[in-house]
This record gives structure tokens, C-alpha cells and sequence, in this order.
């Protein structure tokens, strides 16, 4: 499953920065079903002495009434004698429920536990351990409102006609609200799939459909083939109006895209997209994908950003449709990557899944580092490599928090394993895979991996089997005179386990005197240090030599001696390893002295990872202000995305702070600051859409950044290109790069925002709707923004899958945020419902609005609302922890370095006008 966060939604950001359950183990009182008897089971996981081998599975969805009946036929794998099968079902009404013995078929009493979505089916005698039976149940249920279970959908035609459409999203535990099974990722089993649909429909499933047969009643039954052995959560089935496009790939793979027909002309390039990289799978992993068929459906309601179900993945539609003519180089981006990701996942995840959701990264850490390694092989074009580096740095702002949780945790309920699908399964997963693998050499990880992947197909892992196979092939890759250790074998596991099995990351601190290095690490963390010790492979180069030197730090301090006195020394080389570096001394000094006279002595990520660094260490207390300030000088000379990018990141959130306290003098001396500070960058671009992938991208954050911020030459170009496109009624055609610019200028008159909002409502190019939504958000207009939120909730004409991002983006509008914080208050029980306690859209949600807070006012209004909620609604959530945390970290920087930026702007100020004063006397 992939988060939705688009690149832009994301540079975005950077400018403008059901029920739960107890978390016990087991009931506290014996577990009493609904009709009153006692209930078998009184755990939250299912007990392991029956597994599911097979399911026959028949689904009749009726798209008028909104609701499904079906039969399942589960056949019983017997481990030791049961006197129950207890399996999961959820808000369905379940009868005909009979055992299927070699004796003949008998009656199931049924018991239901709804607490932890139980069912109990009791036979009249034990099933025999060794013995096969079957159970038949059929069930009825409503079709959900939510984005999980079956569900329903809609989209509106051109004409205005809305239509409907049923679809799947299982993961991580809603398979149990579509059918009875066992819902747990170690079940694996064969499903054999029908549904039942009106002839104006189609079905389509995880595999081929096999026959199509007439049922009285003028209804259709399709058949589809038997699945290979899979986790309940990978299931999918969609009954719509779709129309599709297809290719084969060079292995026989069919590879068909599926959209509502007005859309369908938007898929190619998706096709063609997972065409090539399904191919690279089959040939990277050597294990050649198992079904006969690879579908990617565009669902126009769809909370996350995509799902891997085994054969037919699904998507949003703006992470699958593409315009050449409409959609942005970062909308190209993101679609690849959103592919990669899923297909990514046939095997990490489908083929070989972790054996529970505390070993989520195993599949999601995996599939994000495979976006970036497949596509600097397929896309060299897209240079995914300047991008991989935000997302350590994403996860490290979580990650830096006492609230953070090791990337392999223990979790049992439903809300606490759908909390797992965060920035550190994801993101930090990703990172220390890519940092292993720069440590064991790339070519040493890939058959670590392939070994792995073919070990292990159709089962369940932990992490340390990962470990295992890296071991196994680290010890004959890497020769004794290893480049990184010299004294004893080389121990994956006990390395990685620092990385997996605690929270937090190491910031390793480097003095130099003289040729000595002295090192020592302590956990990041903006609050108390806990004595965390990690493995960490350091990488380093000096200005004496170009050589990337390496050590594995296994102790809390240790001295390194270089050959030379050097100028400097930089480590962590192009930030591949997941740790951050403090020079003490004068290491800062000769690093700040290093980006004014020679910045490209190293190289962007390098850049980046030093202002990122250091921006950091100032909220711990390590670094001052003003020398960060001084460091970020430098990028008035900076031209490449991640390092440009990186210093909006750092310097943006400043003001935002301040735009939230009455601080109007400070502010906008800060907005002054960073335009100046880019001035001849923002000056240079073309407003066009030539040069590369990286270019454009940076290209439409910069005039961006420019407009909002009222640059008055981009305003000028911004507000003379959106006159003559409305002049047009939005027919003429607007260097796509620019839009955003130009769209957020049309956005600040009334009449601008409404016929933005006319072309939205009428446009059938997602990436279009998608520019113009964000545009809108960034308004003065208050009444407008509110309207905003009201109508994604209502999910008429703007859709409610993206109110999450809605809500965000007026929360970080100066003129909205006070807005979005009622909002989310005033609808807080319909939004947990429909996104789901835990969810990533609602943890986005809370921290989106309130992470910009730095008053003690504030705190204590965002802490007696979340106070005031009960278990069931989310009191007890990681990200209302997280909240709490960040407007206390806010308070304590601002307390501390708001008068220092006051003093360094001040001076600042002053330097700038003498400067200009003796240039203008030099002239005369």
C-alpha cells in the first residue's frame, strides 16, 4: 500500500508548511458472545489449530440497493484436535452455516464476538487433528461508506450522470468486512473467486477470468481462475463500467490498465510504464512473476495512494492517469514511482510476506527502496536519485521524536497496525535498506535479497531471515580485508538489529585535532537521551582526497587517524547512511567556509545532508542559530533540487511558526531573507517546460514559492498569463511547469477562485483537478476555504478521499489555519469513521493542522480537545502523542532562538545596506 503524497502536495507543504480496540493481549473478563453464551476464544490473534487451504468464494454485489450477499466454502487444514474454528467477520449478518465432513454434511452452531471481529463456528463433535473438512457460511452485509472492505464508489460523467462502482481494499484487516475468513498475513491460501453482476457491469479479479455463465434473472456469474497461495489482505475484486487498455510483456505477462471510460485515454503512458517494469522485476529478482495477468485499475474513491493486491493493483487516478499535454514532470515522477511501488511488491510482500503487521517494513521498506533502484535503471531520465534523500530526511523528523517506535514493533490491534503505515515502516525502511546495502556492496545485497525472495516464496518471514540470507553471502562476497571491519566476522543481524529493533536514529559527533578524529554517538532527540547504541557504518571524505573512507562505529567513542592534516572533513558521504553528523570545535566553521568558496567541492546530497544537519542540531541545542543561518548563505550560489529544496525546508518552517503568533515585523523578515536568498535563481527560470526531469520539477517550486510569496515580477508574469487563459475560458495552453504559479495568483479574487473552481469541477484530467484543488487552498478568501472543507466532507462535486490534503493545506494557510482546526475538531467522529483510527489520512490530518503551533495557548486548546476523547475515538493514538511533542519542541526553539533570528536578521539588514550604500557611492 503506498501513502498518497504527491510531489508537489508534498514541495506544497514545505511552502505552507470505527473503533479502537484495548490494546491487551486478551480480555480481562472471559469473552461472552452476542446471543449470551460464552465464547470459545479470548485472544485478538486467531489460534493456529486450523488454517485455511482453500476458499470458494461467491460475492453478489447489488449497485442499486448498496449492499452483497455470498457464500464462502472454506476448506480446513486440521493442525490438533479443535472443538471450534474461529475465524473473522465483521458488521455482517452470517447464516446457513454447515460442516462439510467425511461423514456428511452437518449444522455449525455460530458464535459472534465483535469485539476483535470473531466468529466461532461449533461443530457437534472435535475435529480430528490430520483430517480435511470444509465449512460453508453464507453472509450479507452493506456495501461500506468508508475507503476499506467492499466498498462503494462514484464517479460523475461529463453529462452529469453519477454512477457506481464496487470495489476492494483489504489491508490491512478489512478482508473480515467483505467475507468470513481467517484475516490474519500467516493464513495463506488459494482462492477461487465468482461474482455475480448485471450485464452493464464488468468484474474483474486477481486473476483471469476463466467463463462467464447466465443465472436467471437476466444476471451474469463470472468465473475466475484459482490464485496462488496468498494472505487474505491481497484479495481484490472491482465490479464497474471500466473500459481497459493492454500490452504483453516480453516474459507473457498481460498488463492491462482499467479507468472510467472518460479517462481511459489518459493510461498509456501507465501501460507502457508497467510493462517495463514488470519486465525488470521478472529479471532483477530471477523469479518469474507468477500469474498469468497484472491489472492497474484507477479507482476514483481511494483513501490511500495505491494497493499491491496480487494481479490487480489499484490506484488513485492521479496516481495512474497521465496527460502528456496536461500533466507535470513531477506528476510523471510520481506515477512511475507509484507503479514501481506496487509491482515492487509481487514479490516483496505477495510472494514472501512478514509473518505480522510488526514486521510491516519487510514489505513496505522494500517496496520503496525498489521504486528508486528500478527506476535509475528503467527512467535514467526521471533522476529518482535527486529525490531519495527527502525521504530519509521525512523520516527523520519523525523519527527524532520520543513518541517515535522502532521499525519492528509489537502490535495487536486493528488501529495499532494500521499506525504502522508511517514514515518510519516506509521511509526509514527504506533508508537503512539503502544503507546496508552501500555497506555489503550493491552486488553483494542483490543476491542477499534473490536468495531471500526464493527461500521464502509463498511463506511468511521475520526480519531475521532477511538477515540471514545477507549474512550467508556477505561472508563469501566480502574478502577478509573487509573495508569495513578487520577483527571479527562480519554479523548482519546484530548490525541491523540496532537499526530495526529500537527507535530513533545516532547522531555521531566528529572533533578533529590535528590527524586524530574523535568520534562518539548519542540518540537524536530534541528531549531526554536515553544511552541507545548502534552499528554504524561511517563513511567519510577530507578535502586532501577525493576516496570515500569507511568504519563501522560499534562503540560509544573511537578515534580515527588520518594521513594528513586536512582543511575539513565531511561525513556520512552523500548522506547514505541513516544518522546525522555534529562537527565540533571549529568543524562547522570550516564547513561553512567550505559552501562559500567551493560548494561544489562536494556533492548536492552532500549539500543537502549539511543543512539539514545543521538546521537540526539547533533544536537540540548543539548548534546555534546564527551559525545555521551563516551556513545557509551559501545557497544564493545553489542550483541543484535536493539541496535548493532542503533549504526552503529548514528556512520555511521559521516563518510559518511566526505566521501563526502576531509577529508580522520578524516574519517578513524572514520571507525577505529567503526570497533574497534566491532571487537569481527564481530570476533565471524560463517560464516553459524545457530541461530535465530535476529541473522542471525545482523549476514549478520556485515560481511557486515566488507567487505565494508576492515576488512582484512573478506576480506580474503570473497575473498576465492567468488573465489571458480566463480571457480563453481556460482553452489556451499554459506551459504545464507554470500553473500552479499562475493558478494560485488567479486564486486570490473572488471571481478568480470561482471560475478556478468552474474549470476544476468540469475537467476530466486529474492532473489538472489536482493543481487547481492545491491553488485553491492557498487563498485569502476565507469563506472559500471553509466552503472547501465542507464540500470534500459532503464528496459531491470535490472528492472526500482528498479532504485529509484539503484540511492540511488550509491549516497551513495563515488565513485558514484557525479555520482547519475547527473543522477537525467540529467533524472529528465522521472523519475517524471514514479514514479509520490509525490511519495514515488521520494521523496526517492532526499533525498537518497543529505542527506549526509554538504557543503554550495553543498546546493546552490541542491537548483539552484529545484529552476529552475516549479510547474508541482515538485518545490513545501515536500521532496525537506526536502532536503534543512538536508544539512542545515549537515552544521550547522559539523561546530560544526567536530573539537570536531577530539579532541575525537585524545585522544581516544592516551589512545588506551598506553594501548597497558603498556600491552606489563606487559608482559616482
Amino acid at each position: 500500500i503506498l501513502h498518497v503524497c504527491s510531489f508537489f502536495f508534498f514541495f506544497f507543504l514545505t511552502l505552507f508548511q470505527v473503533r479502537q480496540f484495548p490494546a491487551s493481549l486478551a480480555t480481562q473478563d472471559p469473552p461472552v458472545a452476542t446471543n449470551g453464551q460464552p465464547f470459545p476464544w479470548d485472544r485478538m490473534r486467531l489460534p493456529t489449530t486450523v488454517r485455511p487451504l482453500h476458499y470458494d468464494l461467491t460475492i453478489h454485489p447489488n449497485l442499486t440497493t448498496l449492499d452483497f450477499t455470498g457464500v464462502v466454502r472454506i476448506s480446513l487444514d486440521v493442525q490438533e484436535d479443535a472443538g471450534a474454528v474461529v475465524l473473522h467477520a465483521k458488521q455482517m449478518r452470517v447464516s446457513g452455516a454447515v460442516l462439510l465432513a467425511p461423514e456428511g454434511v452437518r449444522p455449525l452452531r455460530v458464535l459472534e464476538y465483535p469485539r476483535f471481529h470473531q466468529l466461532a463456528l461449533l461443530p457437534d463433535s472435535v475435529l480430528t487433528k490430520g483430517r480435511r473438512y470444509e465449512v460453508q457460511l453464507e453472509f450479507a452485509a452493506n456495501l461500506s461508506d468508508s475507503f476499506h472492505g467492499f466498498y462503494k464508489g462514484s464517479y460523475r460523467t461529463s453529462g452529469g450522470e453519477v454512477r457506481v462502482i464496487a470495489s476492494t481494499q483489504f489491508e490491512a484487516t478489512f478482508a473480515r468486512g467483505a467475507f468470513p475468513c481467517f484475516d490474519e498475513p500467516a493464513f495463506k491460501a488459494n482462492f477461487t473467486i465468482r461474482i455475480i453482476r448485471e450485464p452493464r457491469h464488468i468484474a474483474i479479479s486477481n486473476m483471469p477470468k476463466v467463463k462467464t455463465v447466465e443465472l436467471p434473472g437476466g444476471l451474469l456469474e463470472d468465473h475466475f481462475d484459482t490464485t496462488v497461495k496468498m494472505s487474505t489482505y491481497l484479495v481484490a475484486y472491482i465490479v464497474s463500467d471500466f473500459l481497459s487498455v493492454s500490452k504483453t510483456t516480453k516474459h507473457g505477462v498481460k498488463i492491462s490498465v482499467y479507468a472510467v471510460p472518460e479517462k481511459i485515454n489518459q493510461t498509456a503512458y501507465a501501460l507502457d510504464a508497467a510493462v517495463k517494469l514488470l519486465d525488470f522485476y521478472d529479471d532483477f529478482f530471477d523469479i518469474p512473476y507468477p500469474l498469468p495477468k497484472q491489472d492497474l485499475a484507477a479507482i476514483p474513491d481511494f483513501q490511500s495512494g495505491a494497493m499491491e493486491n496480487w494481479g490487480l493493483t489499484t490506484y488513485r487516478e492521479t496516481g495512474l492517469l497521465f496527460d502528456p499535454n496536461r500533466s507535470s514532470a513531477s506528476d510523471k515522477l510520481g506515477i512511475t514511482k507509484v507503479i514501481a511501488h506496487e509491482l515492487a511488491h509481487q514479490w516483496f510482500g505477495n510472494l514472501v510476506t512478514m509473518e505480522w503487521w510488526n514486521d510491516l517494513w519487510l514489505n513496505e521498506g522494500f517496496a520503496k527502496f525498489m521504486e528508486f533502484i528500478s527506476l535509475d535503471i528503467t527512467y535514467p531520465e526521471l533522476h529518482v536519485d535527486d529525490f531519495f534523500l527527502g525521504k530519509c530526511f521525512e523520516a527523520m523528523e519523525v523519527d527524532s521524536l520520543s513518541s517515535s517506535h522502532p521499525v519492528s514493533t509489537p502490535v495487536e490491534n486493528p488501529t495499532q497496525i494500521q499506525e504502522m503505515f508511517d514514515d518510519v515502516s516506509y521511509d526509514k525502511g527504506a533508508c537503512i535498506l539503502n544503507m546496508l546495502r552501500d555497506f555489503l556492496t550493491p552486488e553483494a545485497f542483490e543476491i542477499g535479497i534473490i536468495r531471500y525472495l526464493k527461500r521464502y516464496s509463498y511463506q511468511n518471514t521475520v526480519n531475521s531471515h532477511l538477515w540471514e540470507s545477507l549474512t550467508d553471502v556477505s561472508d563469501r562476497s566480502l574478502k577478509k580485508p573487509a573495508k569495513w571491519y578487520s577483527d571479527d566476522e562480519l554479523d548482519v543481524k546484530a548490525i541491523m538489529d540496532t537499526w530495526t529493533l529500537q527507535e530513533g536514529f545516532p547522531l555521531v559527533t566528529v572533533e578533529v585535532k590535528g590527524r586524530e578524529v574523535r568520534l562518539s554517538q548519542e540518540r537524536f532527540l530534541r528531549t531526554d537521551n536515553p544511552s541507545f547504541l548502534w552499528q554504524i557504518p561511517l563513511t567519510y571524505m577530507t578535502s586532501a582526497s577525493n576516496t570515500v573512507h569507511r568504519f563501522l562505529l560499534k562503540t560509544k567513542t573511537d578515534v580515527l587517524y588520518l594521513p594528513e592534516d586536512v582543511d575539513w572533513v565531511k561525513f556520512n558521504v552523500n548522506m547514505s547512511g541513516y544518522y546525522m553528523v555534529h562537527y565540533a570545535g571549529e568543524g562547522w566553521n570550516s564547513i561553512i567556509k567550505l559552501l562559500q568558496y567551493n560548494h561544489t567541492a562536494i556533492t548536492g546530497n552532500d549539500r543537502a545532508s549539511l543543512i539539514q544537519n545543521v538546521f537540526q542540531l539547533v533544536s537540540v541545542g548543539k548548534v546555534r542559530l546564527d551559525t545555521a543561518l551563516e551556513l545557509s548563505l551559501y545557497l544564493s550560489k545553489e542550483t541543484e533540487i535536493m539541496a535548493v529544496t532542503q533549504g526552503f525546508g529548514e528556512l520555511v518552517p521559521l516563518y510559518k511558526l511566526m505566521e501563526k503568533r502576531d509577529m508580522t515585523v520578524l516574519e517578513n523578515q524572514m520571507k525577505g531573507y529567503i526570497v533574497d536568498l534566491f532571487r537569481d535563481l527564481i530570476d533565471r527560470q524560463e517560464w516553459s517546460d524545457s530541461g530535465s526531469v530535476s529541473e522542471r520539477v525545482l523549476r514549478s517550486y520556485l515560481l511557486l514559492f515566488a507567487c505565494v510569496r508576492k515576488y512582484p515580477p512573478c506576480v506580474a508574469k503570473a497575473t498576465r498569463l492567468f488573465n489571458q487563459w480566463k480571457d480563453s475560458d481556460g482553452t489556451m495552453s499554459l506551459p504545464v511547469d507554470i500553473t500552479m504559479a499562475v493558478f494560485v495568483i488567479g486564486a486570490r479574487s473572488p471571481e478568480g477562485w470561482d471560475f478556478l473552481f468552474e474549470k476544476y469541477r468540469t475537467s476530466m484530467q486529474m492532473s489538472v483537478k489536482s493543481r487547481i484543488k492545491s491553488a485553491m487552498t492557498i487563498t485569502h478568501l476565507q469563506d472559500k476555504l471553509k466552503w472547501m472543507m465542507e464540500q470534500s466532507l459532503h464528496g459531491e462535486v470535490m472528492k472526500t478521499h482528498d479532504l485529509p490534503d484539503v484540511i492540511v493545506s488550509v491549516g497551513r494557510n495563515p488565513h485558514g489555519y484557525k479555520l482547519a482546526w475547527d473543522f477537525l475538531r467540529a467533524n472529528w467522529h465522521t472523519l475517524i469513521k471514514k479514514f479509520d483510527l490509525g490511519s495514515s489520512s488521520v494521523s496526517h490530518m492532526v499533525l498537518g493542522v497543529t505542527n506549526q503551533y509554538s504557543t503554550r495557548e495553543m498546546l493546552q486548546e490541542v491537548r483539552s480537545f484529545f484529552d476529552s476523547l475516549t479510547e474508541e475515538a482515538g485518545s490513545k493514538m501515536r500521532c496525537i502523542q506526536q502532536t503534543y511533542e512538536t508544539i512542545e519542541d515549537n515552544i521550547r526553539w522559539t523561546d530560544t532562538n526567536l530573539p537570536l533570528l531577530q539579532s541575525w536578521l537585524n545585522k544581516r539588514q544592516k551589512k545588506v545596506a551598506w553594501l548597497v550604500l558603498q556600491t552606489s557611492t563606487n559608482r559616482f
